[in-house]
């Protein structure tokens, strides 16, 4: 969930350090896309087919929108606690973005992931590229609108930005889009049921990946493998 157009960093670590690598038994799916492509309503309708994913909530220093509720759309916090938690190493990555600060928690992740957990991160590709560096067996998913008339059809029906504001999100969207390839799959958001149909079917075959599928399976595995009982 954090936002797009800022200075990322990753994070430095603490004691403990940002997880280096994903452990077997729960996936990380890293989903980014530009604004205006459905990306939320994507990964809501996915958290709802698939409820045993937990959502990322990125930490900021921003006050709080109208509606908004903290530990659902953000963590928010102020600056002090916001440099206290980096300086602890608390941070996979971080952004001063408009003003304010953004971040993911690499604390949690950790502990959710270690846990056998699978965890999603709404983020932007400056920060998917720092993720992505980090942690190797992360899958990195991103959501194309099917054209730029579509694009901006949906950001007008939104009806919060004025035509100028407009104007500057689809010019940051095609340098969003220019990173897509980065990314390990693309998903084209023409038709939304297809396309949750698509993001479910990457979450299934991620699970089956043998590091996480034979940890989770640890136990038939070693039944399986065990030598024949010479009674």
């Amino acid at each position: 969930m954090t936002p797009g157009h800022g200075h990322k960093e990753a994070a430095g670590g603490g004691p403990e350090g940002p997880p280096v690598d994903a452990v077997p038994g729960g996936n990380l799916y890293v989903i980014a896309a530009p604004s205006g492509a459905g990306k939320t309503s994507l990964v809501n309708a996915l958290l709802a087919r698939e409820p045993g994913i937990r959502l990322s909530v990125s930490y900021t220093t921003r006050p709080p929108r109208p509606g908004e509720i903290d530990g659902v759309h953000y963590r928010f916090v102020d600056e002090a606690g916001f440099a206290a938690r980096k300086e602890r190493g608390e941070f996979l990555e971080h952004a001063h973005v408009h003003g304010n600060w953004y971040a993911t928690s690499a604390t949690w992740l950790r502990r959710e992931v270690s846990a056998g957990h699978d965890v999603l991160l709404e983020i932007d590709w400056q920060g998917a590229q720092q993720v992505r560096r980090l942690i190797g067996a992360a899958v990195s998913i991103f959501i194309l609108p099917p054209s730029i008339a579509s694009l901006r059809e949906r950001l007008e029906k939104r009806g919060q930005d004025s035509p100028a504001v407009i104007a500057r999100r689809i010019d940051a969207a095609r340098e969003e889009m220019r990173h897509c390839a980065e990314f390990d799959y693309v998903i084209i958001n023409q038709d939304f049921a297809a396309a949750v149909d698509d993001l479910a079917a990457i979450v299934r075959a991620s699970r089956l990946r043998s590091a996480p599928q034979l940890t989770r399976c640890a136990q038939l595995l070693q039944a399986l493998l065990a030598p024949p009982d010479p009674t």
